[in-house]
């Protein structure tokens, strides 16, 4: 009898199973047209543009960019941007009278002294600091002609996309970490958010 009535409860539970599974798939599969399917409200525009710089600055907050713009005098160097050694002080952004960035950094990477290279070597001026800063703050900055080097978002764009001193940061040499994506990737990028508002994080 115990048998029978544990069979039983079991084919209840599972005819309660196939109820509720039915139930779901006329739902799912066979309801009315409002039932079939939930339309996501699509971002905004200022959504988007925000997310946009969200992702430029993965590669503007990378150390392979902010090892040269500096809140100080110093550059920075490697992985964990500690201060540039041996010390060397801003000067006019290309170092000191005697201690001059050209001294040691040419043209190119330097593979065998392992010392990294490319046109125009010198620090970011001060007015645009990204070590430690947020994107928000880098976002206004850029965007701010009196702290971008009078650039319009046009030849920020320019500078991003064919600088070769920027396209350092995606061949670094030796064994540094690039930057994240390419050079191409991180300007196209810049341009959608343009497009799209250029909306702050």
């Amino acid at each position: 009898m115990a048998v029978i009535l544990a069979r039983h409860s079991v084919t209840m539970h599972a005819m309660r199973i196939a109820v509720v599974l039915s139930a779901t798939l006329a739902c799912a599969c066979g309801g009315s047209r409002h039932d079939a399917a939930v339309a996501l409200p699509k971002p905004s525009r200022a959504a988007e543009s925000r997310a946009l710089f969200v992702e430029v600055s993965r590669v503007l907050l990378h150390p392979r960019c902010v090892n040269c713009h500096t809140p100080d005098e110093s550059p920075r160097q490697g992985d964990q941007s500690v201060v540039h050694d041996p010390p060397i002080w801003r000067g006019t952004g290309h170092g000191v009278v005697g201690m001059q960035c050209s001294t040691c950094h040419q043209d190119k990477n330097a593979e065998l002294a392992r010392i990294p290279g490319a046109p125009g070597w010198k620090l970011a001026p001060l007015s645009m600091v990204w070590l430690g800063q947020t994107p928000h703050a880098i976002c206004e900055q850029i965007k701010d002609k009196d702290r971008n080097g009078g650039r319009t978002l046009a030849e920020v764009h320019d500078h991003l996309a064919f600088d070769r001193l920027v396209g350092w940061g995606w061949a670094p040499g030796a064994d540094r970490q690039p930057a994240p994506g390419t050079q191409q990737e991180v300007a196209a990028k810049f341009q959608a958010w343009i497009d799209s508002g250029a909306e702050c994080p």
